[in-house]
């Protein structure tokens, strides 16, 4: 595939040259015992989280876990990226998580990667304190080094840390596939909405059309 000359983003994967990238499902966010959600009363989790949780347990996850075991078929690389700080006070934090009140200390259960996606034991996962993981780890140079041209991604939330990846991803030179049906966020208006704001910056290819799509070519 020689990118210099696409006049598209409507590029089927080349399993050789391609990755799936899962950012930031993790325990701190998507688990109700998480440390991002362990202190909000069960009233507003029925409420204003209610629809994130239905949408991570019914499609999102089970979409994620159908992705990982295709590609993983296919020999294609996965990684996983979670919001994790590199020191447990969480001094090495971004300002904004800082701000936010984000700390997921090292080596802490918030950090791991959800047990429905675990990682494989040659899997790479990347701990990071920004939005984009692109910002606050190395993995466009790991990118580079497996040789990986086109990233597909997947995870939450839809329009704050997965839109932050698209856009760098993007921006690097990385032909860009989002998975729909394989991100969720707070509410379908923010996850439609985040949607129609970078669909600029990548193809959007749901589950079933993905995996059919790497079967045929692998």
């Amino acid at each position: 595939m020689n990118v210099d000359v696409l006049t598209t983003r409507e590029v089927a994967l080349e399993p050789r040259s391609s990755a799936l990238l899962f950012i930031d499902v993790q325990n701190f966010s998507c688990r109700r015992a998480g440390g991002e959600f362990k202190d909000v009363p069960d009233p507003e989790i029925a409420g204003e989280y209610g629809y994130y949780f239905d949408r991570l347990s019914t499609l999102a996850i089970p979409n994620m876990q159908r992705l990982q075991t295709a590609f993983r078929t296919a020999k294609i690389e996965v990684l996983y990226t979670t919001i994790e700080s590199l020191t447990k006070d969480g001094r090495d934090r971004s300002l904004d998580y800082k701000i936010t009140g984000f700390n997921v200390p090292k080596g802490s259960w918030d950090g791991k990667v959800i047990d429905e996606i675990a990682p494989g034991e040659d899997e790479i996962v990347l701990a990071k304190s920004s939005s984009s993981v692109f910002v606050s780890t190395h993995i466009d140079y790991l990118l580079r080094n497996l040789g990986v041209r086109q990233l597909v991604l997947a995870g939450v939330l839809t329009d704050q840390c997965v839109e932050s990846a698209v856009r760098d991803a993007c921006d690097l030179g990385y032909l860009v596939t989002l998975v729909p049906d394989a991100c969720a966020t707070i509410s379908e208006e923010r996850h439609q909405n985040a949607l129609r704001a970078i669909k600029g910056y990548c193809r959007q290819v749901k589950t079933d059309a993905l995996i059919a799509e790497i079967e045929k070519r692998s």
